[in-house]
């Protein structure tokens, strides 16, 4: 079974597939006729919308009284960040690297572009926040950064899922498995990142599917400018790591450093561990 998040090597199977399908042209060009097949259309569609359907994980949370779940949400803020540095450093920076044949200074520069452009999204939200207090109306920025984040994620997810359909149905199979393997874990975290936020259940479900369907829109683009999916990709990944490590270094990590109690930040620790843990299980699977 394919990595989740192994970009590299699908981009790679899909141009390398894609050029020997289409060496007898003259020119190498994208056969848009097999690209955009019924069968590839349907498969990709129906596979971006279960991944999209993930989200809902978070309505095993809405059984669970309120003092309970204030509890646990701090847990769950930790082991989102650690999911979020257990997916950058164990599956985004060594599947691209690898599929691109090494760190190069373009690498550097779309992961500083991602830092940077969070940074001035947060300060835009900052300031549309700073006259409301925190509620389930105006939640906190850290909650908007993470629901941003998470979109961009679910979009190249997309974007990936329908480029291995390109390839193969099998591939993109195995590629619609592996991402959903990987979202359950993110999606719990994400779920407890938005209430931690301020949003009451309801709307942090609502906006969390919202976010997830950006996956479908990523799939429809990898489907529509096939040609230019690879190229995208490698923009796209870099953009994200830089992007992930600043809503984990920047927002969650000050976030769980705010409580004073002892007991709890050991928990806290151990959580944030078994976020990485998890992405770590995911490379063999």
């Amino acid at each position: 079974m394919i990595h989740f998040s192994n970009y590299g090597g699908v981009v790679k199977w899909y141009h390398d597939a894609l050029q020997k399908h289409c060496s007898r042209f003259e020119s190498w060009r994208p056969c848009h006729t097999i690209n955009k097949s019924m069968t590839i259309w349907f498969y990709a569609i129906v596979s971006v919308i279960i991944v999209s359907c993930i989200s809902f994980i978070g309505v095993a949370f809405l059984s669970l009284n309120a003092k309970i779940l204030e509890r646990a949400l701090l847990y769950l803020v930790s082991f989102a960040a650690g999911a979020f540095f257990g997916d950058v450093f164990l599956h985004l920076i060594p599947e691209t690297v690898n599929g691109s044949g090494g760190w190069s200074i373009a690498f550097s520069l779309y992961s500083l572009a991602g830092i940077v452009f969070f940074l001035i999204i947060e300060k835009f939200i900052h300031w549309r926040h700073c006259h409301y207090p925190t509620s389930a109306e105006h939640p906190h920025p850290f909650a908007m950064m993470n629901l941003i984040g998470d979109g961009l994620h679910n979009f190249i997810d997309g974007m990936v899922i329908g480029a291995s359909y390109l390839v193969s149905i099998p591939l993109g199979i195995a590629t619609t498995i592996a991402v959903i393997l990987h979202e359950i874990p993110q999606e719990i975290g994400d779920f407890g990142v938005l209430l931690h936020g301020g949003f009451s259940k309801k709307k942090a479900i609502m906006f969390n599917f919202l976010s997830a369907t950006a996956s479908i829109i990523g799939a429809i683009a990898s489907l529509l400018v096939s040609a230019f999916t690879p190229a995208l990709i490698d923009i796209l990944i870099p953009f994200a790591i830089g992007c992930f490590l600043y809503i984990a270094g920047s927002d969650l990590i000050p976030e769980i450093q705010k409580e004073p109690a002892l007991a709890k930040p050991y928990a806290q620790v151990l959580m944030f561990i078994l976020g990485i843990c998890l992405m770590a299980v995911l490379l063999f699977i």
